[in-house]
């Protein structure tokens, strides 16, 4: 049997800031950043939402469309570089708030922005070994910029979960494959606040080379050209680099635009291709052909190729992508500091 998606969920916050408020506070030219990234709002995570919440929200929405019982799940991995702790899992609070049987194997992981991909990979050892029935892979994060870094632009909230399985499939995964090399591009230590990166230096050698690798080996190994996808879907650091990347790939602006997301809510890292590709899956139709590839930092893509079955037109979301996109109130850069913790000396209450 087929390994595959059973059901899906996602998650954003409501709250919006735009580049031009962030350019205004830093006295940058706000056309020339919306130019330069290709980004012209982010999402911002509320005082009481964090990569754990958001991995909830979307593993619940994730159970509600597969419509399988929490007691199926035998694997929980949850991906994020932003966890609200540095030791206490975050794959155990999904597990207990979905109300999950404790008869399950669960685990973070990190592997900067392509954590939920990798979280994808295990699920679908485990399902197609048959030592699980069911796993759920999720992932989530709040994204971490300092003041007036190119990445405060960017780095946003959100997140999306799959449940993985070999019944009542709404897409088969047909193959996947990895691409990874030791490429520090994009890092933090263990007690900074905010990240540091290799300006430049993190798209080439760093994304294209991963991305475009990944992404061509997989395709190669199927005897598949860009012609035979309905859609494509790479990770969306910026809104720029996607757009190059199917450009240099072969692939048209018709094909990527339907999962590029970046430009209205940034980056959310590891939800980043997970995000997209529930984008596409809610408007996708029988037979469609979807190249999904990630990128994390470090560095390292995955690539997926998936097919979508009669059953996603029969089982739609309930929760579409885009009623979480379309509800939004927008913050200025004193409230977005508040919420995002960067006011120092001050204990606010969530």
């Amino acid at each position: 049997m087929s390994v595959g998606i059973v059901g899906y969920g996602a998650y954003l916050p409501r709250y919006r800031i735009k580049t031009d408020e962030i350019a205004r506070v830093w006295g940058k030219d706000p056309e020339s950043v919306k130019k330069g990234l290709g980004v012209y709002e982010k999402t911002v995570p509320n005082l009481d939402e964090d990569a754990a919440t958001i991995a909830v929200e979307a593993s619940r929405n994730a159970l509600l469309h597969s419509g399988i019982k929490p007691a199926d799940i035998g694997a929980i991995y949850a991906g994020s570089e932003s966890p609200p702790y540095a030791v206490k899992p975050t794959a155990t609070i999904v597990g207990a708030a979905i109300e999950a049987t404790p008869e399950l194997t669960a685990a973070d992981l990190e592997f900067a922005c392509k954590a939920g991909t990798a979280a994808i990979q295990c699920c679908m050892g485990l399902v197609e070994a048959e030592r699980i029935k069911f796993g759920l892979a999720v992932g989530s994060d709040t994204s971490q910029g300092m003041p007036g870094d190119i990445l405060e632009y960017t780095a946003s909230a959100g997140g999306a979960a799959f449940i993985i399985g070999k019944e009542n499939l709404i897409a088969e995964i047909k193959d996947t494959h990895s691409f990874t090399t030791d490429t520090p591009d994009f890092w933090r230590r263990e007690g900074e606040e905010f990240p540091k990166h290799g300006a430049r230096f993190t798209g080439e050698p760093a994304y294209f080379k991963h991305v475009i690798n990944c992404s061509k080996r997989i395709m190669e190994r199927n005897k598949l050209s860009p012609k035979d996808f309905k859609y494509v879907v790479f990770h969306q650091p910026n809104g720029r680099f996607p757009l190059k990347a199917a450009k240099i790939l072969g692939f048209d602006q018709e094909q990527i635009k339907p999962g590029l997301l970046t430009p209205w809510i940034g980056n959310t890292y590891s939800g980043s291709t997970l995000l997209g590709l529930v984008r596409i899956l809610d408007e996708a139709t029988e037979g469609d052909l979807i190249l999904a590839t990630s990128y994390g930092s470090g560095a390292g893509s995955d690539s997926f190729i998936i097919e979508v079955t009669k059953e996603n037109e029969k089982r739609k979301n309930s929760k579409p992508l885009q009623s979480f996109i379309d509800r939004k109130d927008y913050v200025d850069y004193a409230v977005y500091a508040k919420l995002k913790g960067k006011i120092k000396g001050v204990k606010l209450e969530k």
